[in-house]
């Protein structure tokens, strides 16, 4: 069988949900899977060199990096006779309008639909423009989540037997790491130390960071606790008015922003933290608690959408409106040494659940329904 993935997302949003998945699709794909043949479908720029897609077939494509969203496939590029299955993992989007192969679809989640306030005006006007022809077209659609599968059900009227769920995983490498080591590589390079909350994920109103610092601003005020909070990320449109927001509390010092990190500091992130907390309105899934989780960090998550579904009983569920709720159970595992300890335990036990590897064999096997 010949697969071919459309891979851009690998490159171009590595460290961001949907290049997670692909980067991580592929490799493990590549790893189990020695008797099938696949094409990865990246731009001309990033031909060469392109880890992990050091071994398979590569085709390259003649596009513009500043148009993501178009569709990838030039007419030609793939012929009838040359490929069996064809997937696209980024929400469909760059779905070749013609085609004569069965293709595959990831679509991670519906937010354009359900939450359109807080998506980027670009996004929004393709995403609700090329999702029905993208869901009527595709042959089948993989999702990440039961949630996921419920809104494609009940939104877009794709029947339950087109619809598969495969869950993403957190990386490998995030795993427990000795407190002391992590807190010493967080201090030296970053000069943060004592005891924090973290929040990795993104500035999106989505993801509700006005209301986690207005539930730290609580905690501050009232207790006096000393814990900072560290806000990852780079910083986007609605990070200004963060900051802002930050300055008002009279919260500077005590709640940072170091800004972009690299992956490879952030498990050092997760096991210096006391405490992870990812407030989110929505999730399809939602892979920053699930890399809290598995490195054995305490977490606190939202009680919507997919989140409860992945966190389990590992994590403690708070209303994301509610930020009394939210302070309250911040300071819970804060003060609470038992509850810390147990949180501490059941995460690694909880990711454990989860793997790329896995992952991608179940997505083998959907090639190998859909192509026959």
């Amino acid at each position: 069988m010949k697969v071919g993935i459309d891979s851009r997302a690998a490159i171009w949003y590595r460290g961001t949900g949907m290049g997670t998945y692909t980067y991580q699709l592929i490799r493990n794909i590549y790893l189990i899977d020695k008797k099938n043949e696949y094409h990865f479908f990246l731009p001309n720029e990033r031909f060469q060199g392109t880890d992990p897609l050091t071994s398979g077939v590569f085709q390259s494509i003649a596009q513009n990096t500043d148009a993501f969203w178009e569709t990838v496939i030039a007419e030609g590029t793939i012929t009838p006779d040359g490929i069996d299955i064809y997937h696209v993992p980024q929400n469909g989007i760059g779905l070749p309008p013609k085609k004569n192969f069965p293709t595959v679809v990831t679509v991670h989640d519906l937010i354009p639909y359900l939450l359109p306030e807080k998506v980027g005006p670009g996004y929004l006007k393709i995403f609700q423009k090329e999702m029905p022809r993208i869901l009527e077209e595709a042959d089948h659609v993989i999702t990440v989540s039961e949630h996921s599968k419920k809104d494609l059900q009940k939104l877009m009227g794709v029947s339950e037997k087109m619809i598969s769920v495969i869950h993403e995983a957190p990386e490998s490498t995030y795993k427990p790491i000795k407190r002391e080591v992590a807190k010493a590589r967080i201090q030296n390079k970053y000069g943060i130390s004592g005891r924090f909350i973290l929040y990795i994920g993104g500035f999106n109103p989505r993801k509700n960071l006005r209301g986690l610092i207005n539930a730290y601003h609580k905690i501050y005020k009232d207790t006096k606790i000393p814990c900072k909070l560290v806000i990852l990320g780079k910083p986007s449109r609605d990070y200004v008015g963060l900051v802002e927001l930050v300055e008002s509390l009279n919260l500077g010092g005590w709640v940072l922003f170091p800004g972009f990190i690299p992956m490879q500091d952030l498990p050092f992130f997760y096991n210096a933290s006391d405490l992870f907390v990812y407030p989110s309105f929505y999730e399809g899934f939602g892979l920053p608690p699930i890399e809290a989780l598995a490195c054995g960090t305490p977490t606190i998550v939202s009680n919507v959408s997919s989140l409860p579904e992945v966190v389990g009983d590992a994590a403690l569920l708070i209303n994301p409106h509610d930020l009394l709720s939210l302070a309250t159970t911040m300071h819970r595992v804060l003060t609470e040494p038992d509850l810390e300890q147990d949180l501490r335990k059941r995460g690694p036990k909880r990711a454990q659940n989860f793997s790329w590897t896995k992952t991608a064999a179940q997505t083998i096997k959907v090639y190998q329904d859909v192509a026959g």
